[in-house]
């Protein structure tokens, strides 16, 4: 039921027509911007969907011939970012880089300031992480399948760090539980690499990083990986086996990110910008850092977003609901 890429070949070839292949086979529309383009990123500086933002920036603006400015507007979880777009006097000119918490929002607050679906478009989705299951490098445990018989014996008591309630490393962590009908318990946090410490200093028995996070410490001894949550192995850690093939069938679960816009957008305005990034995927020193970061490089742009976007939102709101 929760299968991410599953859920893209549902789609079907028509959205992918019309989507992620128009932009890439189309001649890019006619279309000239008269001011700065600008990003805003709903998160603060030095957060990894800024780092992308920032990289992107740059090749955009090479590519229409204006600068792009990147504005940081964090808080409520990305609410305060998109609600500034939406406020926006020329909607043609400014783009919102999006992470996977734009799907959760919905789900977690109860009277939303905007329509997720009808006030926003989808323009493309760029990358994903995977995340790890990860356990102290001198944990009993070997492979996935031995936490989940630990957890499920009398008495268990096993916990997993959190970046905190709602975060993605706390829903992954629901989603684990639910599939393999267990209980961890959430020890939240104020960030991802806290949770990763505490696995590390003995005091949290299991976190679920994104991989690039977690990497180094692998490296070091320090943390053992158990399973990554995407369908598919990553190629950082090759070695390691999916939570699919640890047992768990057709679970997948990645942090992804994106790019949105307000839907008063122009059609050739947002078809020139997906056109634009789909260049942009395809830059090899863009994939190198996308890379390097642990980030698998994605392709859904326009219609096909949208309808990934919407399956999105449903899966966290039944999680939640399942979860609360």
């Amino acid at each position: 039921m929760f299968s991410i890429r599953r859920l893209k070949a549902a789609i079907g070839a028509v959205l992918l027509l019309v989507g992620t292949a128009q932009a890439l086979a189309a001649p890019a529309p006619a279309v000239k911007f008269d001011a700065p383009l600008k990003i805003v990123v709903p998160f603060s500086p030095g957060a990894l969907i800024d780092i992308i933002a920032r990289i992107y920036a740059e090749k955009i603006s090479k590519l229409v011939g204006q600068p792009v400015i990147v504005e940081n507007r964090p808080g409520a979880g990305g609410l305060v970012g998109a609600q500034h777009v939406l406020l926006e006097p020329v909607a043609e000119n400014t783009m919102l880089f999006v992470s996977s918490s734009y799907a959760v929002i919905p789900a977690i607050t109860p009277k939303m300031p905007y329509d997720t679906l009808k006030d926003f478009s989808g323009i493309s989705e760029i990358a994903s992480s995977p995340t790890l299951a990860i356990v102290n490098g001198k944990s009993p445990y070997t492979r996935l399948q031995e936490l989940i018989d630990a957890a499920r014996r009398p008495g268990a008591h096993i916990t997993y760090g959190s970046a905190g309630v709602n975060s993605a490393t706390d829903l992954v962590g629901r989603y684990f539980n639910r599939e393999a009908g267990i209980h961890l318990a959430q020890i939240p946090f104020k960030g991802v690499q806290e949770g990763v410490s505490e696995v590390m200093a003995g005091r949290v028995g299991v976190s679920f990083p994104p991989i690039a996070l977690a990497l180094p410490y692998i490296k070091s001894g320090q943390l053992k990986p158990l399973a990554v949550t995407s369908l598919k192995r990553s190629t950082l850690l090759p070695d390691v086996p999916t939570v699919s093939e640890s047992g768990l069938a057709n679970f997948d679960y990645s942090i992804w990110y994106g790019v949105v816009m307000s839907a008063k957008t122009s059609p050739a305005v947002k078809q020139a910008l997906a056109h634009d990034i789909a260049q942009i995927n395809q830059d090899p020193t863009v994939l190198n850092v996308l890379t390097r970061q642990g980030l698998v490089p994605e392709s859904l742009q326009l219609s096909a977003f949208d309808h990934y976007i919407a399956g999105e939102m449903n899966k966290f709101n039944k999680l939640l609901q399942a979860n609360p």
